[in-house]
């Protein structure tokens, strides 16, 4: 079982299960872009057993190299998962549950919906790579899917509904202490929850399947976009007036993960329609679509790491002594960086045609996806020596 955090137990403790699925994710997409997989868009069992069978030796250690990261960090983040929730059953009991829901950090419990999303995505994954003959019965599978996304995205809503009921509804929201991205969290729950919902848009055959995907995941990504756009505003208002909040600054770069999840609905969606709907965009709908996104994230990147640059959040909180459980939220950026790169190479620039697969102008494409993936498999090690190793606190005292 995971140690005690030794900060105290906060909500935002979520986000390391969550990183740890992202992180899955980035393995998944070697054997996504990288072995063939005809008759469906995206690899299974039987594909991967093909290529390691037919493949040349680095295809081989590639598969592997994939297997591992895919077990290792599916293993991380389900304990991850199993501790926060134990956790937070026990957190609710003590006074510091009650201090947090009466503050703007209330809305720090969408970490869960959020964490719980990303563990069923993980678990298609799982599937996926390791069950043999599972392509033969999704599109049972499918509707289930669906209806765990939808359960999780009505627990979100529940949860978000009440937080909004005491804060505007009654108290009001702190302005002043409101001087971060943190209230854009909740927008990032519901972004997941919607880009799994699109995921049988874009793999079922059966149009009904896809019509209920398409309209439920538009619901939530519609929804996302309009709480990010709000908060946001808010944020960056607070922030003109009384600085960014030190703690918080890896909020600053949440709309980088965020614009990744909706962009992955928006090609799940697009993928769906084209093959049911007969809308068609051409061969250069994926790089017009990503393009633009993929530059706003550039953009937050270098917005959030000055402000944390001059702030030595890296010194203080990463390689100083002072621990935040707000540090796990720049594992999403990490992930979601080299996950849109691995998009924006495959689905835009190949797919246009601007770059031929597996050139030397490929690989010197996707180099940067592969280093981010490492630098943030180093800082979830570092995060997870930080806050579990060595001495325990206790979670019932934590405020």
């Amino acid at each position: 079982m995971q140690p005690q955090s030794r900060t105290g137990y906060v909500p935002l403790y979520f986000l390391s299960a969550l990183g740890a699925g992202g992180l899955m994710v980035t393995f998944f997409l070697y054997l996504m872009f990288w072995v063939p997989h005809p008759g469906q868009s995206v690899p299974v069992f039987e594909d991967i057993m093909a290529a390691l069978t037919a493949g040349s030796p680095l295809t081989q250690a590639m598969i592997v190299t994939a297997w591992a990261g895919i077990a290792a960090f599916a293993f991380l983040m389900i304990r991850s998962l199993v501790w926060n929730l134990r956790t937070l059953a026990a957190f609710r009991a003590t006074p510091g549950y009650e201090k947090l829901m009466g503050s703007n950090a209330g809305s720090q419990l969408l970490a869960v919906p959020l964490a719980l999303a990303m563990a069923v995505n993980g678990g298609f994954i799982l599937g996926l790579v390791f069950v043999p003959g599972l392509w033969s019965v999704v599109e049972y599978l499918f509707p289930l899917a669906i209806i765990a996304f939808v359960v999780i995205g009505g627990y979100g809503l529940r949860l978000y509904g009440r937080f909004l009921a005491e804060r505007i509804g009654k108290a009001g929201i702190d302005c002043a202490a409101n001087n971060s991205f943190s209230q854009t969290l909740p927008a990032f729950a519901f972004a997941m929850t919607g880009v799994g919902l699109a995921a049988p848009a874009a793999m079922s055959a059966v149009k009904a399947t896809v019509a209920v995907s398409l309209m439920l995941s538009s619901f939530f990504i519609l929804l996302a976009l309009v709480i990010a756009l709000v908060t946001m505003i808010m944020g960056l208002r607070a922030m003109m007036e009384h600085g960014a909040n030190p703690e918080a600054a890896p909020t600053l770069l949440i709309a980088i993960p965020l614009l990744t999840v909706v962009a992955i609905a928006w090609l799940r969606q697009s993928h769906g329609m084209h093959v049911h709907l007969d809308v068609h965009g051409g061969a250069a709908a994926s790089f017009t679509l990503l393009l633009p996104l993929f530059v706003l994230q550039l953009v937050t990147a270098l917005f959030g790491l000055t402000v944390m640059r001059a702030q030595g959040y890296f010194s203080r909180y990463i390689t100083g002594p002072e621990r935040s459980p707000a540090s796990y939220a720049l594992v999403c950026p990490g992930v979601a960086l080299s996950v849109m790169l691995q998009f924006f190479v495959n689905k835009g620039l190949v797919g246009a045609g601007i770059i031929e697969k597996f050139s030397a102008v490929y690989w010197a494409s996707t180099a940067p996806a592969l280093l981010l993936q490492v630098a943030t498999i180093a800082l979830v090690l570092k995060l997870n020596a930080k806050h579990f190793g060595g001495e325990r606190t206790p979670v019932a005292l934590a405020a």
